[in-house]
């Protein structure tokens, strides 16, 4: 156990250095790390509060970048660089599974490395960013990780949202609209937690999403169908 402490402890301050901020309050830090799968004392309540500072952060660089560009596409461009493979790929930038507390169940699933917990635990740093030193440091840390991603963008060319895909995707094949059914609300209403089902024909079972908002428990559950169609074409 103590060697296991030892190494998340390394692990942790090499995150610090690679994120560029040192935390006043290491606590948060370690918060932030911690899926609920290993204590009740997890990361979702930052997940919570950083998914809101993310979007803010970008839409507002969005907004100066792009003085002539209409809302819509704003949008669909924000939706592009929050969307939880992007976030996952950061995450994995910052080689952010090695710091992830996770339980023996998640730990052997491999879930260190699965899109939707990379994504989710950054989102809980940046909240624990903000909620360690305010606005300026997370703008600093979350623009320099995006920096690649905001300097290659191109608003000419603006991804579709995983929602949008996949109506697109059943459309071109004659299929019906997929329908998402909430299957579970937990938390208290500033802090709840969404879990939702989509139904598409052409798949036996329901795919599952989860996440901070209907919203993005949707946008997940989208993907991961998604996936599973584009896999069986």
């Amino acid at each position: 156990m103590r060697a296991r402490s030892a190494a998340l402890s390394k692990a942790h301050a090499g995150l610090c250095r690679r994120l560029a901020y040192d935390f006043t309050d290491p606590g948060l830090l370690e918060r932030a790390l911690t899926h609920r799968s290993k204590s009740g004392k997890n990361y979702e309540r930052l997940e919570f509060l950083g998914d809101s500072v993310l979007n803010f952060i970008v839409s507002a660089e969005l907004y100066e970048r792009y003085p002539d560009l209409p809302e819509g596409d704003l949008t669909r461009l924000r939706a592009a660089l929050v969307r939880q493979q992007t976030l996952a790929e950061l995450a994995r930038g910052l080689a952010l599974g090695d710091c992830i507390e996770l339980g023996s169940g998640e730990l052997k699933s491999g879930g260190y490395d699965r899109d939707s917990i990379l994504a989710d635990t950054l989102e809980a740093v940046f909240g624990a960013v903000y909620r360690d030193g305010g606005l300026e440091p997370a703008q600093r840390v979350i623009l320099a990780l995006y920096e690649k991603s905001l300097a290659t963008l191109d608003p000419h060319t603006i991804p579709k949202d995983p929602k949008t895909q996949l109506q697109e995707h059943l459309q071109k094949h004659g299929l019906a609209l997929p329908s998402y059914h909430i299957l579970e609300v937990t938390g208290e209403p500033h802090n709840q937690r969404f879990v939702v089902e989509c139904r598409v024909a052409g798949l036996d079972e329901a795919v599952r999403g989860e996440g901070v908002s209907r919203r993005r428990a949707e946008q997940q559950a989208a993907a991961a169908t998604y996936e599973r169609l584009a896999r069986q074409s």
